[in-house]
C-alpha cells in the first residue's frame, strides 16, 4: 500500500474546513429566547422532578380550558420541559 502525503495533507485540510464551518455555524446561532421554568409556589415542585414525570401535569393549567391557556401557535405540548428548560 503507497503512502500518498498529498490526499492526506488534502483530507487534513478538508477535515479542519469542514470543522471550522460547524463551529461558525453554531458560533452564531441565535441566544436561547425561550422562558425557563417559572420559579414560583404553582411550579416549584417541578424543579426536582425528571422532567417526563412533570411534563405530565403541564397540561392541568395549560389547556384550552386552562386557567393559562396555550397560544395557537405554541409547537407539541408532550415536551414541555425539552425548551421550558428547569432551573438548577
Amino acid at each position: 500500500m503507497k503512502y500518498d502525503k498529498n490526499k492526506t495533507f488534502l483530507y487534513n485540510i478538508l477535515f479542519l474546513l469542514g470543522a471550522a464551518g460547524i463551529l461558525i455555524f453554531l458560533w452564531r446561532a441565535p441566544a436561547e429566547t425561550t422562558k425557563k421554568l417559572p420559579q414560583d409556589s404553582t411550579h416549584l415542585k417541578f424543579h426536582t422532578m425528571e422532567k417526563k414525570a412533570a411534563e405530565k401535569f403541564c397540561e392541568e393549567c395549560h389547556n384550552p380550558q386552562g386557567e393559562k391557556p396555550l397560544p395557537k401557535k405554541h409547537p407539541p405540548k408532550y415536551r414541555c420541559l425539552f425548551c421550558h428548560k428547569q432551573k438548577k
